[in-house]
């Protein structure tokens, strides 16, 4: 697979920006959709991987539908990052940006992202979730940018595709490692002192391997590369890494340490195919969305032109300002509707099914698009102010 681009025909520049942001937006949306469930369906909780037999279809295809979220906003963040050094024409000025952004994302995440899931402050549990593996493999992505193209594209894939081989590697609670392994693997807890525990929700070393991806793909959206060499490349990328991950999960071996069967039905025996595991990301996890997220970017260039996309780049032309709104939206919201109707599912207030989780995510959604819109105006025209751009 070769990774350079061509210039035969140069693509305009709104065009290959509008992909990322609709496609950046999209994402934003569904990652919407799983928010409002962990906030009014959490009587109906689900595993990671999920457990088939026991999980609604209507409750199993939305979360696995939010399982796309993740993997491609590390992969447009990479993909962002080599965009804003051909702008600023040296990897000086990349490395010194996301060092910067690291510190505002670590604390943006332990701080104000934390409090919007806890209302807890000071917080005795701190959630390190998926804007601190942003963060994280940030830091990771200012070393390796240095790397030769192949090296970092080599790096990449040896991440993506083989850090399941250490699956089996753990360390105790006290060992010298367990705090690093924690971090980088072994999804768990890190006993800060007796008042702070820090839960490790999104292990970073197979992010790392996304956001070098995405970083790598950055030639093929120069100012000056073929759009139609851009999409091939992106529709070949897609349409091998779901052939791979049909080729492993039809063997059950490696990549995924949950194994699929044959359910009581066809729809129950693909649920079994396509239950992946998130936390960390499996192979098989990353095959799938990182596909599909290649041919959605491919699909969505066709059709820039077109009102669901633009409509989709106001979302994603200001992602962490929607990000952090709506989860204290969520939050008021849930409150409210305690303080109106109590705990009406045992220790939770939630709503009786999946369609109607569908609902208030599609009406929050066109309530948040004014506000999103304006705040992704004033970022387009205040460039003076700079922590803007980090929104």
């Amino acid at each position: 697979m070769s990774l350079s681009s061509s210039s035969a025909s140069p693509a305009p520049s709104s065009a290959r920006l509008h992909s990322i942001d609709a496609l950046r937006g999209l994402v934003i949306v569904i990652m919407l959709l799983d928010h409002v469930r962990e906030t009014f369906f959490l009587h109906h909780q689900v595993g990671d991987p999920m457990d088939v037999a026991s999980t609604d279809p209507a409750l199993f295809f939305s979360r696995l539908l939010a399982h796309l979220c993740a993997p491609v906003f590390v992969f447009l963040t990479g993909l962002s990052a080599w965009l804003y050094g051909d702008k600023a024409g040296n990897r000086v000025a990349v490395s010194a940006f996301l060092f910067k952004r690291v510190v505002f994302l670590i604390l943006l995440e332990m701080i104000v992202i934390n409090f919007a899931w806890t209302f807890q402050f000071p917080p005795s549990v701190v959630y390190l979730q998926v804007i601190w593996a942003i963060g994280l493999s940030m830091v990771a992505l200012a070393a390796l940018l240095w790397l030769p193209r192949w090296a970092l594209v080599a790096v990449g894939v040896a991440i993506v595709a083989g850090h399941n081989l250490l699956d089996h590697v753990h360390f105790a609670v006290g060992h010298p490692l367990h705090v690093v392994w924690a971090v980088l693997h072994d999804r768990g807890w890190i006993e800060v002192n007796e008042a702070l525990r820090l839960r490790t929700s999104y292990p970073v070393l197979p992010w790392i391997g996304v956001i070098a991806l995405g970083f790598a793909a950055g030639p093929w959206f120069a100012r000056d590369a073929d759009a139609e060499a851009r999409r091939r490349n992106l529709t070949f990328c897609g349409v091998i890494a779901l052939l791979a991950f049909v080729a492993l999960r039809s063997a059950n071996g490696y990549g995924q340490s949950q194994k699929w069967s044959v359910g009581a039905d066809g729809l129950h025996t693909l649920m079994s195919f396509v239950n992946i595991t998130k936390y960390p990301p499996s192979l098989l996890f990353l095959l799938l969305t990182l596909g599909l997220g290649c041919l959605l970017l491919a699909l969505i260039e066709r059709a820039q032109h077109r009102a669901w996309v633009r409509a989709l780049c106001v979302y994603g032309a200001a992602p962490m300002f929607f990000y952090v709104v709506h989860l204290y939206v969520l939050k008021a919201l849930y409150l409210g509707c305690v303080a109106i109707w109590g705990l009406d599912q045992g220790k939770f207030f939630g709503v009786n099914s999946i369609g109607t989780i569908w609902v208030i995510t599609v009406l929050l959604a066109i309530a948040m698009y004014w506000p999103v819109r304006a705040f992704g105006r004033l970022k387009s025209r205040r460039r003076d102010i700079a922590w803007l751009k980090y929104l």
